[in-house]
């Protein structure tokens, strides 16, 4: 029976190509290991696999009695619901760690980088397992989608060495090329649903007992979401009574600006005040220099929760 490495919940492209990488990697070294996801993949995501001709992982939602590694996330929000009914080999990771616990010992690979797949690059070099050229250049493309091609303050150097290897591997010349088509492709709007928009790249958090949703469109011409603004915001007020949440939370980042708007809908008026430091105007509010909600919103509205 194989075990199965999964991703997040509303996965996105680093939790898709982790859940390649991994299982190609454990396959080679002796396990049966199958990707899957937990949910839809993204234009971005689906613009990187066809560029490297890559099939997606299968949807599976359901791994009772199953053993699963898990990749780019350790909080319990985020996992299958059945996730007390499986066992966890593994996981892979470069968040904060989160609530998930287990009953036996794991493997467990945490890292303070940019992106899940820079860890997973260091696993193959332990390994001393080859990485075959497709797989080279969506692990290279997803360490670029997470670090917004080196500009986020989460991005290390060990990230950007990991990128220019596979990118050799992958025969890539110019990544930086690649990387600003595949953010054309998730800058795109026009003709998607404003629920898929909101859910495109985000996840549920727990804060003091405060359910919490983030969510984030990076464009790199922040001006393609002046026109759905006001449907943006209508849409988190529907996801916050739907999913009982405390607060729902949308970035706007703007790749070339270096910065991002924040939407919000809160019980709590003064949340964006008390975590940020600025009083937002309608609901909204423009943040300067923050790209990354694993590091500069997450950590910041748990301070202000607690």
């Amino acid at each position: 029976m194989p075990s199965y490495v999964v991703g997040h919940k509303t996965p996105d492209t680093d939790s898709i190509v982790s859940a390649i990488a991994l299982s190609y990697l454990k396959n080679q070294i002796g396990e049966e290991v199958v990707p899957v996801r937990q949910g839809v993949i993204t234009p971005e995501t689906n613009f990187i696999l066809e560029t490297f001709k890559m099939e997606e992982p299968i949807l599976k939602n359901t791994f009772a009695g199953e053993n699963i590694y898990i990749v780019d996330y350790s909080d319990r929000a985020l996992a299958p619901d059945d996730l007390d009914d499986a066992t966890v080999l593994g996981i892979v990771d470069h968040h904060k760690l989160g609530d998930i616990t287990t009953s036996a010992p794991l493997e467990c690979w945490i890292r303070p980088v940019g992106c899940s797949n820079t860890i997973i690059k260091e696993m193959y070099d332990y390994h001393k397992v080859d990485i075959p050229k497709n797989i080279a250049g969506i692990m290279m493309c997803a360490i670029l989608s997470d670090t917004v091609i080196f500009k986020s303050p989460t991005c290390t150097p060990i990230d950007i060495a990991a990128v220019e290897e596979l990118a050799a591997i992958a025969e890539i010349e110019d990544f930086k090329a690649l990387a600003i088509e595949m953010f054309k492709v998730k800058s795109a709007v026009e003709g998607t649903p404003v629920r898929d928009l909101v859910l495109r790249d985000f996840k549920d958090f727990v804060m003091s007992g405060n359910k919490v949703g983030v969510g984030q469109l990076e464009a790199v011409d922040g001006s393609v979401f002046e026109a759905i603004k006001t449907d943006l915001m209508a849409d988190l007020n529907a996801l916050k009574a739907e999913g009982e949440r405390h607060s729902m939370i949308l970035l706007l980042t703007d790749i070339m600006k270096e910065g991002s708007e924040i939407l919000i809908v809160s019980d709590d008026e003064t949340l964006v005040e008390r975590a940020f430091g600025v009083t937002p105007e309608d609901n909204k509010a423009w943040l300067e220099g923050v790209l990354s909600r694993k590091k500069q919103i997450i950590p910041q509205l748990e301070k202000a929760l607690s």
